[in-house]
């Protein structure tokens, strides 16, 4: 583990594996840097891989008030200690921080992006609505320092049902996940959720590099369908659906179409 400072002087941590160009991996929402682990191992004899503690989480600080700027000078500063320059791979709700990096900092900082199952909406009513009321619901919970419940709503969202959630509250490992509920907020503006979720467009066209946008071909059509409208809607992107994964995409595929693209 090591540490980088961001520019309002929080301290990151990270760890770093293999050989070769940078490249930052940027996690979702409930994951802290060992998330990238299995990721690492086979793109080690390519690549050294950034992992990291997004702020908030694991051994990373949680400075406020809290913006979204603050996690893209947070990545800056990742790639800062990793050389000045690297590509960056964020899946689900790191896709769509990965992506706002990416259209502020510029190809100089960021040379090519992949992203996966970036978590947007299909911008119809009902998903608007209910991206917008989960945003609403997230944040009464986590103003009264409810923390579980915040974690136990996220779930909901993306789809677990309320018996698996209430046996999943009495288990050994709940406890664990319950210090990532404020950090849940940080993905809900990674997404722009309190306005629905919807691609965000005048972000997405001034993403100029190459952009890999992947799928997995077992995902429900509500992580799809915005992938493939995010690939058309960028101006410079690669549109792949992975055969049998689902969102919880397994790592030697994944690896290997990262390391193609790359």
């Amino acid at each position: 583990m090591d540490f980088v400072t961001s520019q309002d002087g929080t301290r990151l941590a990270f760890d770093r594996y293999g050989d070769g160009p940078p490249l930052i991996y940027v996690g979702g929402a409930l994951n802290d840097r060992r998330s990238g682990v299995a990721v690492a191992e086979p793109l080690s004899s390519r690549f050294t891989l950034y992992y990291y503690d997004r702020r908030g989480r694991g051994d990373s600080g949680d400075t406020q008030p809290f913006a979204v700027e603050r996690e893209i000078e947070d990545l800056a500063a990742l790639i800062s200690a990793a050389g000045g320059q690297a590509a960056v791979f964020g899946i689900s709700s790191g896709g769509a921080l990965s992506l706002r990096a990416a259209a502020a900092l510029g190809p100089g900082v960021i040379p090519r992006l992949a992203v996966y199952e970036v978590p947007f909406t299909d911008g119809s009513r009902e998903a608007l609505q209910e991206r917008a009321t989960y945003a609403a619901d997230l944040a009464a919970l986590l103003a009264e320092g409810r923390h579980g419940d915040a974690v136990a709503r996220f779930m909901k969202l993306v789809g677990t049902p309320e018996d698996v959630i209430a046996q999943m509250r009495t288990a050994p490992f709940w406890p664990t996940l319950e210090p990532f509920g404020p950090s849940l907020a940080y993905d809900s503006e990674a997404v722009h959720a309190s306005a629905g979720g919807a691609i965000p467009m005048e972000v997405i066209k001034a993403v100029e590099i190459p952009v890999l946008v992947m799928d997995g071909g077992a995902s429900p059509p509500a992580l799809r369908d915005p992938a493939r409208a995010l690939a058309a809607a960028l101006p410079n992107a690669h549109h792949e659906t992975m055969p049998g994964q689902t969102h919880d995409v397994a790592p030697e595929p994944l690896a290997r179409s990262l390391a193609a693209f790359l």
